[in-house]
């Protein structure tokens, strides 16, 4: 029986980087893949998602230009956008193959890459399944990164065709005339986002909420409502789903109102969007006797599982389910078997993009998790049109929010920006939470001009009491408010 210093189950975002900080410390390595090495950050998920935003992002623009000029519109065919979509997918695959190939091939007897499934038989024993048979390999160390999957509603038929997940939209052949999508979280509301702005689907959105994104603040959520509103998008608000089925090859769902009724809609096509469940099955966890939670979700002590030897990273965990944290959750998996990390993995910093029209990007609380967590703060908002480099972009649909806590320290508790540049304007702020500081060292520094970022400088100057414009005179662009007690205060 073959022996390894350390057996990772998945090569997805979480397994592939663990897999590579182990080689860092010299480690004889197993990674075990079942499907397709890069797992759902590159296949059906982030990047090839991505990609379809960048396209129809810039598709968008351009046609918005072309309106402006008084020119004809252009037109665009699904294959040709699905074909730069494979191919950056295709791009990035053949990356990491090609990185891991030369990896073993200078560490030919510490590196080993198996394409099967892996299965535990004891704390330090896996069974493997490959095209070739079975093994058994024997690991001291053990890390399960199998990732997560779309969760499907049992009373729906999801044949990923008519009735499709997220992993079925590679599957279209053409832009459907229209479709319904279940679940206005985040992805729900990107593919909204996406196939609105071709301007070839009509697309609906069913919300059991009052709006999209409940998650979120409503000021945010209320941009992201109206741009997809005004792009066509028709949201169900407060609906219940009470049917979908599959008839005559397309969708017809039945939506309960607030009031107790009942309407019939139709769709061509319908995407179910209503989160993720985590990959445990035939994986042997419940027989070696892993704790897990309800949801089947491996329940972890900063990546250290109930078995002592064993670490899990990524999906498979109930931490939060991106690609960035589950790259730090498995190279730190690995650097607390072999190493001595300086602190755990801190979560209250991880940022985070959604993919939206206009693009949102977030790092720590929001107002509504501070006040469920019943703190006091202070809260500054700074409108992208007090921005000049929004300005001279000519887009300045947007705004930064910032949340520090309400004493002399202010040190940073979150900050939401929604605009263009808003994923490349938050990391600073995302430094201050991590280093536990407050908001007083961003406030002089000097910021390139014209820049977005400089609206963080003055969201963060408003706080202080120093900023140019000031929001009792700029009352519809600037905001600055003491959440104290429940309340808003003066």
């Amino acid at each position: 029986m073959e022996k390894y210093d350390l057996c990772i189950i998945g090569g997805g975002p979480s397994g592939y980087a663990a897999a590579m900080r182990a080689v860092d410390f010299n480690k004889s390595v197993l990674l075990v893949e079942r499907d397709r090495l890069g797992g759902a950050g590159i296949y059906d998920g982030a990047l090839s998602s991505k990609t379809f935003w960048e396209i129809s992002k810039e598709f968008a623009s351009f046609s918005k230009k072309m309106l402006h000029y008084g020119l004809a519109e252009p037109d665009v065919h699904f294959h040709n956008v699905l074909q730069e979509v494979n191919d950056a997918v295709f791009e990035r695959s053949d990356q990491l193959e090609e990185h891991l190939r030369l990896v073993i091939q200078l560490r030919p007897e510490a590196f080993r890459y198996i394409k099967g499934s892996a299965h535990l038989i004891s704390s330090s024993e896996i069974e493997l399944e490959t095209d070739s048979g079975t093994e058994k390999v024997n690991a001291e160390n053990i890390i399960i990164a199998t990732g997560s999957r779309p969760r499907k509603i049992p009373s729906i038929t999801i044949d990923e065709d008519i009735i499709m997940t997220s992993d079925g939209i590679s599957s279209l052949e053409e832009f459907p005339e229209s479709l319904v999508i279940l679940g206005a979280g985040v992805i729900g509301c990107e593919f909204a986002t996406i196939f609105s702005n071709f301007g070839k689907t009509k697309v609906h959105i069913i919300s059991k909420e009052d709006r999209i994104l409940p998650f979120e603040d409503p000021d945010l959520a209320k941009v992201i409502e109206a741009n997809l509103e005004a792009n066509g998008v028709l949201i169900h608000h407060e609906s219940k789903l009470d049917k979908m089925e599959i008839t005559n090859g397309g969708v017809e769902y039945v939506l309960e109102h607030p009031n107790g009724e009942k309407e019939v809609f139709h769709a061509e096509k319908a995407l179910v969007s209503v989160g993720r469940v985590p990959n445990i099955e035939n994986t042997g966890l419940h027989e070696i006797g892993m704790e897990l939670s309800e949801s089947g979700h491996i329940i972890d002590n900063d990546t250290q599982t109930s078995i002592s030897n064993i670490y899990a990273a990524g999906d498979i965990t109930a931490d939060i389910a991106l690609v960035n944290v589950g790259e730090l959750e498995g190279r730190h998996a690995v650097e607390k078997i072999y190493g001595k990390p300086k602190r755990s993995v801190i979560y209250e910093n991880i940022s985070t993009i959604m993919f939206l029209n206009p693009e949102v990007a977030g790092v720590g609380m929001n107002e509504q998790q501070a006040q469920k967590a019943e703190l006091d703060y202070r809260v500054a908002s700074y409108d992208f049109r007090c921005i000049p480099r929004a300005i001279a972009m000519r887009n300045t649909q947007g705004f930064f929010k910032i949340l520090v806590t309400d004493d002399d320290q202010m040190k940073v508790l979150g900050l939401r920006a929604v605009g263009e540049h808003a994923s490349s304007a938050i990391q600073a702020v995302a430094l201050l939470i991590a280093t536990n500081k407050g908001i007083e060292e961003l406030s002089e520094l000097i910021h390139p001009h014209p820049s977005i970022i400089e609206g963080i400088q003055e969201c963060i100057r408003m706080l202080l009491g120093k900023s140019i414009y000031k929001p009792f005179i700029f009352q519809e662009y600037l905001q600055h408010k003491r959440f104290r007690d429940g309340q808003y205060i003066d």
